[in-house]
């Protein structure tokens, strides 16, 4: 048993979670690639995730497929693992709109995007954690495929000091800003450096809680302390430092010089080409902007979508993939998929988007062919790079199937609740009889989803029941996000009774008060009325004593029967062992967070309370300064939307200073 990690927590495995943790662990030490836990809603797949790499004791990369989740699992990691270093690693882009051409309206679109500097440090925190430490979770989202500069390159930029050694101290300052660290003798933060006399104090782009403080006796390094970066109090005393970079883009002079050369050889066999084939609009155009990113990069050393000559910054040949996150990870490490069903396909389907984009701008002169080297992995140079693999879902696809070997079922849930009993009901007067049960339900306190095919019947049918004195509200991908976690909210809250939706009603929606789910034509085969759709849709209603699920069709479908078969399975393992250990099942209660639209009304009074407070006339910049400790604080609770307010009022008052 390895001690790297050190998992706490309240409880111990329950259920068939130490059998499930027992054959996850005896597949990893016989070597297995890939391994499936297959475990329904509520059974705790983290907290037995969690066990696995405890007892492994490997680094791990946690793969999720959007921000939302890759956070909750985050968070859990975190509380498992308090002193062991869990980081995150998402998409650093609050908003991204890439770089795009429309042969057919002649358009071009500018890259535009708004870059979140509080998940930017998170990223460079969870690559200086690989870096420096064995005990390393990184829970990324698939962005982690992506191009992310050379850890090589980065290695070597890393600048060390030790105490009692020889320094010049001008020379570390200049290393400083090679590796992108800027001073400020006035205002300390992420990615800075301050000097005073003798007295060096370095701001680590990766830390925001610390700085480090390098104090000086001639040439010779006296001390190295953990500084607080407001009081300057001391935390800590340490015989040596190593700080990274503060980007993560950065390479070494040689290599810019040479890639200058490489990029200009590029553009004038491109320029020749296009002339040959007649096409002169495209070969001057292709001249005019590689020109004018040769001289930016020459004169500043930065140009705008400077990405896109990655190949030659990095010296990799035409075809190779550019490094990415899990270059960063030292030995054999492990990688977790969760929902795998879901994230899988998003992984593969990434290389062919962003080959069909860039492509169209290559072909018209907007960019070189080494663009085309600017990507993320394909899905066989992703399971080429990673080692061993654990898949979950409570509904592994075909690949996991054929990979994964039988799945290792987790189908007990702490809390006793047994899967729900499905109904087969027919279609002729199924909104009569949906009518009823919403009724039944609403005056006992509960709530029920509603699943449709379209939007429009989404829509329809809510205004329908809305006119039968039902409290309904619907819910698809026409409405924003911010509105959509209202809904679902006040939905929680009994603000209304019935959600009706399309397919938002799958994974990661938790709604405990939640006890049916009606599907509407269920026999309609297809992506929404698939076995993995029905399976993920009836576990909403998995949370509830007393949930039930209510299929609409007036026949069986081949997935429909597949989705009873997989039901009734779970449902006789479960009502078998709670029988057997005398286990009652008991409610889930979570607490209903703040609304959005309170997030915002807080975020307003911020400002009005900074300026009204006490009588005391502040200066805005005193505002700014203190709306930027509290955006700093929603964000370290994962109160992303709160610190997204607050980061536009932020916006908003710079620009009136």
């Amino acid at each position: 048993m390895n001690n790297t990690f050190q998992l706490v927590a309240d409880f111990v495995p329950t259920g068939d979670q130490p059998e499930a943790i027992e054959k996850l662990c005896a597949g990893l030490a016989k070597g297995r690639k890939f391994q499936t836990l297959e475990g329904v809603t509520g059974s705790g797949k983290t907290f037995t995730i969690a066990n696995t790499i405890a007892r492994l004791g490997r680094p791990t990369l946690v793969l999720s497929h959007n921000k939302t989740l890759a956070a909750q699992l985050y968070a859990e990691l975190k509380a498992f693992f308090p002193h062991n270093a869990v980081e995150y690693f998402v998409s650093y882009y609050d908003y991204y709109q890439p770089e795009a051409y429309i042969p057919q309206t002649d358009t071009f679109i500018e890259k535009d995007s708004a870059i979140n500097e509080e998940i930017e440090r998170l990223r460079l925190a969870a690559t200086d954690a690989l870096l420096n430490r064995e005990d390393v979770i990184i829970v990324a989202s698939v962005s982690c495929i992506y191009g992310l500069g050379s850890p090589e390159d980065y290695k070597k930029m890393v600048v060390g000091a030790k105490v009692g050694e020889t320094a010049d101290r001008d020379a570390v300052l200049k290393k400083l800003v090679e590796i992108q660290y800027e001073r400020n003798d006035y205002e300390p933060g992420p990615g800075k450096f301050r000097v005073r006399g003798d007295t060096l104090d370095i701001f680590p782009s990766y830390a925001k809680d610390y700085g480090i403080r390098l104090e000086f006796w001639g040439d010779e390094i006296e001390a190295i302390k953990k500084i607080d970066p407001l009081t300057g109090d001391t935390f800590e005393t340490l015989d040596h430092i190593m700080v990274s970079p503060a980007k993560h883009f950065v390479m070494p002079q040689t290599k810019i010089d040479a890639a200058l050369v490489a990029i200009r050889q590029e553009m004038e066999q491109q320029v020749a080409v296009f002339e040959r084939e007649n096409r002169l609009i495209e070969a001057q155009r292709i001249k005019m902007r590689s020109e004018y990113d040769l001289e930016m990069m020459k004169e500043i050393g930065f140009c705008g979508g400077i990405e896109n000559y990655s190949r030659h910054l990095a010296g990799r040949n035409a075809g190779d993939r550019p490094e990415c996150l899990l270059d960063y990870f030292s030995g054999d490490f492990l990688t977790i998929v969760d929902e795998s069903h879901v994230t899988l396909p998003q992984v593969r389907g990434m290389y062919n988007g962003d080959q069909a984009r860039k492509g169209t701008l290559v072909e018209h002169g907007f960019r070189l062919p080494s663009a085309l080297d600017n990507r993320p992995m394909n899905f066989d140079e992703f399971l080429s790079v990673t080692n061993q693999m654990i898949f979950l879902s409570a509904t592994p696809s075909v690949f996991e199937k054929e990979h994964g070997g039988t799945p290792i079922e987790q189908i007990i849930r702490p809390t006793g609740i047994i899967d729900p009993p499905v109904e087969l009901r027919p279609l002729k007067n199924q909104i009569d009889d949906l009518m009823e049960e919403i009724r039944l339900r609403a005056e006992r306190g509960e709530r029920t989803l509603v699943t449709t095919l379209t939007k429009r019947t989404a829509e329809d049918l809510s205004e329908y029941l809305e006119k039968t004195g039902l409290k309904v509200q619907y819910l698809h991908s026409d409405i924003g996000a911010l509105e959509r976690v209202d809904i679902l909210r006040d939905l929680r809250g009994g603000k209304f009774d019935c959600l009706i939706g399309i397919n938002l009603l799958r994974e990661g929606l938790d709604l405990p008060e939640v006890s049916l789910v009606a599907i509407l034509d269920a026999d309609k085969e297809g992506f929404l009325r698939s076995e993995t759709a029905l399976v993920q849709t009836a576990g909403r209603a998995a949370r509830h004593i007393d949930g039930l699920v209510i299929m609409y069709a007036e026949k069986i479908t081949d997935s429909m029967q597949r989705m009873m078969d997989k039901c009734d399975h779970r449902r006789q393992r479960q009502r078998a062992y709670n029988e057997e250990h005398g286990v009652v099942p008991r409610a889930i209660t979570k607490s209903i967070a703040d609304s959005l639209k309170t997030i915002y009304e807080t975020a307003e009074e911020t400002v009005e309370l900074a300026v009204a407070e006490d009588g005391v006339d502040y200066t805005v910049g005193e505002i700014i300064h203190q709306l930027e400790q509290e955006m700093v604080e929603a964000a370290e609770a994962l109160e992303y939307e709160r610190a997204a307010v607050l980061r536009d009022q932020i916006k908003a008052l710079k620009q009136k200073e």
